[in-house]
């Protein structure tokens, strides 16, 4: 019985992790921010035609993001504009966090 209490809070807990690694949060108010930054400085690519442009996905190294500015959201991020909406890209693992529409 205690391997299986154990193997179920392990799970648990790699459930849980994953789930906050896949969760960013951005206010309405931090998306405009960040339409105005990438407005005034877009780094528009074109979508690889075997990428699915998913919250989740590997960003391929082909692609060169550009940097947010320090003060636009609370944590740093990457992003690029693809098919006509801005993605927010991790840079250490080169994942889509949020898409604005």
């Amino acid at each position: 019985m205690t391997i299986r209490s154990s193997l179920a809070a392990t799970m648990l807990l790699a459930g849980t992790a994953f789930a906050v690694a896949q969760t960013v949060v951005v206010t309405p108010e931090q998306e405009t921010v960040v339409r105005e930054y990438v407005t005034t400085n877009p780094v528009v690519v074109e979508r690889p035609s075997n990428f699915e442009l998913v919250v989740g996905a590997i960003v391929p190294d082909i692609l060169k993001p550009g940097e947010l500015a320090e003060n636009t959201l609370p944590n740093k991020y990457q992003y690029v504009v693809m098919d006509g909406r801005t993605v927010l890209i991790e840079p250490e693992t080169r994942k889509v966090v949020h898409i604005i529409d």
